[in-house]
């Protein structure tokens, strides 16, 4: 599997903000798509935003208008810029990358972590009322 170094996860009160950060190394394919989802312990993962190669974006309900995806030049960086964060965000973020286009998908549609062909170790994130 391609190593995902996840980093900026941490402790935020109500409102503030913060950013996750994502780096693939040695993915052998050139189209990709990559992104967050999180978790909490005993409810099942949730995508939160992915971004493919050619920069087409999907957002998870709960992040959309709050939370923006974007990657680094190489295309082999992610990072999520969250915003306005509430303690309903409190979860383990799970960094995930899949040799897959989101072209071939309908726009409201949001492929499930099963099509990611690896996901990172996961970064905490609480937010504090």
């Amino acid at each position: 599997q391609v190593p995902l170094v996840e980093s900026g996860g941490g402790s935020v009160q109500s409102g503030g903000s913060l950013t996750l950060s994502c780096a693939a190394s040695g993915y052998p394919y050139s189209t990709t798509c990559m992104g967050w989802f999180r978790q909490v312990a005993g409810k099942e993962r949730e995508g939160v935003a992915i971004i493919d190669t050619d920069g087409r974006t999907r957002y998870g309900d709960s992040a959309k208008g709050r939370f923006t995806i974007s990657q680094g030049n190489d295309k082999n960086t992610v990072y999520l810029r969250m915003n306005s964060l509430n303690p309903e965000d409190t979860a383990m973020y799970y960094c995930a990358l899949g040799p897959f286009s989101l072209r071939s998908y309908r726009s409201d549609y949001f492929p499930p972590d099963s099509l990611f062909a690896t996901l990172g170790q996961g970064t905490q994130v609480t937010v504090s009322s």
